[in-house]
């Protein structure tokens, strides 16, 4: 069964996850989205290639922690002889002259700790999803791993004869491993980690620093947090949904999907959890990739998710080398929901854009000049409202006209009215109100059931979790008694185990069998906001419960066994558990108070 028991390293450029004991199993360079040259992880954990690892003699356990409010993660293995080793990994990211250094390049730094541990070390790289085996180039402190399209340098303080025959060796003083592109490093290793490690310890610290964090559940929310900033590129302003690729959703469903794109409905939700921390950098930056990459001067649809990078290709192909995470293919590239229609999407970008027509701490506010590139949104979002999408769960084999969509598209006209309004339009203000008051009332109507509860669908009767976030988007309030029907319909038909489905109904690969793991924060978000916080509080405690080792969630869990599945870490889980963390949690003067 799932064993998502790893953690994840990165700096906004590159990421890798590392198992409990020390392993790179799922490396993507030299972008998230690169070719997985660590890639065991989707090949059924195949001993042969596609990983970095640390085989100890006579290992005895191993523990594992992040360094406090960092990325930098510490594993430390003993053996059967008191011997120990602590083992470093991160990637390196701080300002260096003047701007932000975050090179494709993890480090890793070996030290004793007590006695001589004996050890190997494997460096088995593969290129091509698994496809080629690397040539192999030796300079006089470096190993030099080549494919057709790539070269992955390892750059090492440690004899080259031993890294390349895996010989084993005592350690009794560190070693440094720089694993990156095919540059040299002219420093002395063992200086430079130290100096790479102590900056980039620093530079994350700062940052989380300058989170606002609620009172309670403070270590979870930040390592969230920092687990989505590690989802984010940096370099074009882009955010993934996740960092892998085809972990299924269940066990041998074959709903394996490929999640390093990314999806305008997801980054609106973790820009809003970022916003809500007070991390705004992240909302700048996916404007800049929306405006970039996203905006054209017609109409043209819009398609629901996005490369990183223009060059990179969505279209959906299959890794026949890899044989899939435990052996349940297949294993995907691309996606093929960048062709869908998803018409929540328009919604999606106007109002990520809409806190910076407001927020008077962003150096660059909006203006006229954005609020007109968004009008082509507002005019796609009126004409699609009501027209069938594949709705936010992207089902592939139907479409229907699904109330989320609808609500979103008219949360677009809605906030445009506010901003136009804000800029100085106030004609344009009129009109997109007017707009959108008419199709409140219609979708209203038309998704509630004669029982009274809201349907994912307009004009029919799915039970589906998405209807939980429409009194945050503001289509109805929460004491509203539709949505108080809703709610209950909801705990009667999708809780499985304490955990919330998406819907019950078949889909395009049958009834689903897993929790997704982000409608079970919307159900704890509802229950706070129709007054039933103890319970909220409960079923919150219950989620923390599950996260890994590492403190990390994944899209779905398999009830009963309260197994973690699907993509990993899920940027959605963690945006749920953010925003559930800051409603369910004691202002920090109550508790306080209560203490004292």
């Amino acid at each position: 069964m799932s064993n998502l028991d790893l953690a994840a390293i990165g700096n906004c450029a590159v990421a890798s996850l590392i198992d409990r004991n020390a392993r790179h199993n799922w490396f993507c360079f030299p972008r998230l989205d690169g070719d997985p040259v660590f890639c065991a992880l989707v090949d059924g954990g195949n001993p042969e290639h596609g990983f970095m690892d640390v085989v100890v003699r006579d290992a005895a356990e191993s523990s594992q922690r992040y360094l406090p409010n960092t990325a930098v993660l510490e594993t430390v293995i003993t053996d059967c002889n008191g011997g120990k080793l602590r083992i470093v990994d991160f990637a390196p990211r701080f300002t260096r002259y003047g701007r932000s250094f975050r090179p494709p390049m993890l480090i890793r730094r070996l030290e004793p700790l007590a006695k001589r541990v004996r050890l190997s070390v494997r460096i088995r790289p593969a290129f091509n999803y698994g496809a080629d085996k690397p040539s192999l180039s030796i300079g006089s402190n470096h190993l030099r791993y080549s494919g057709p399209h790539t070269t992955l340098r390892v750059t090492s303080d440690l004899s080259t004869a031993y890294i390349l025959e895996e010989a084993e060796f005592a350690l009794d003083r560190p070693v440094n491993f720089f694993i990156g592109t095919d540059e040299s490093v002219p420093e002395n290793p063992d200086a430079l980690a130290q100096s790479f490690l102590a900056q980039t310890i620093d530079d994350w610290r700062t940052w989380v620093r300058g989170l606002s964090v609620p009172f309670e559940w403070q270590s979870e929310v930040i390592r969230s947090a920092i687990t989505l900033k590690l989802c984010s590129c940096e370099d074009t302003g882009a955010i993934v949904a996740a960092l892998t690729t085809s972990i299924p959703e269940a066990p041998n469903s074959s709903r394996n999907w490929d999640y390093r794109f990314c999806w305008l409905r997801d980054a609106f939700f973790t820009v809003g959890a970022l916003n809500r921390l007070g991390a705004t950098r992240t909302m700048e930056g996916f404007i800049r990739f929306v405006i970039d990459t996203v905006l054209r001067e017609d109409d043209a649809l819009i398609a629901p998710l996005y490369p990183i990078s223009a060059a990179t290709s969505s279209a959906e192909r299959l890794a026949p080398a890899l044989r899939g995470y435990q052996e349940m293919g297949p294993v995907r590239i691309g996606n093929a929901a960048a062709s869908q229609v998803q018409n929540d999407v328009y919604g999606s970008i106007i109002l990520t854009a809409a806190q910076m027509f407001w927020d008077e701490r962003l150096t660059h506010t909006g203006d006229a000049t954005l609020y007109r590139q968004l009008r082509g949104m507002g005019r796609l979002a009126a004409r699609c409202v009501v027209t069938p999408d594949a709705g936010p769960w992207e089902y592939r084999g139907r479409v229907s006209v699904h109330t989320y969509s609808a609500a979103m598209c008219w949360a677009a006209l809605h906030r445009l009215a506010l901003i136009a309004e804000r800029v100085g339009e106030s004609a344009e203000a009129a009109e997109w109100s007017n707009f959108a008051l008419k199709l409140r009332k219609e979708i209203v109507t038309r998704a509630t059931t004669p029982e009274g509860w809201l349907s994912g669908v307009l004009d029919a009767a799915i039970v589906d979790a998405a209807c939980l976030l429409l009194p945050e988007i503001g289509l109805l309030p929460a004491v509203d008694p539709r949505v108080a029907k809703t709610l209950a319909v909801v705990s009667a038909r999708l809780v499985r185990d304490g955990f919330v489905m998406r819907y019950d109904e078949a889909d395009d690969f049958g009834h689903p069998e897993t929790a997704f793991l982000v409608c079970t924060f919307w159900y704890i978000d509802a229950l706070a906001l129709a007054g039933r916080r103890d319970e909220a509080r409960e079923i919150f405690k219950r989620v923390l419960s599950i996260r890994n080792s590492a403190g990390l969630l994944s899209e779905d869990l398999l009830p009963g066994s309260r197994t973690l599945w699907g993509n990993f870490p899920q940027a959605y889980s963690h945006v749920g558990l953010i925003h559930s963390a800051a409603r369910l949690s004691r202002g920090w003067e109550e508790a306080l108070w209560r203490a004292s």
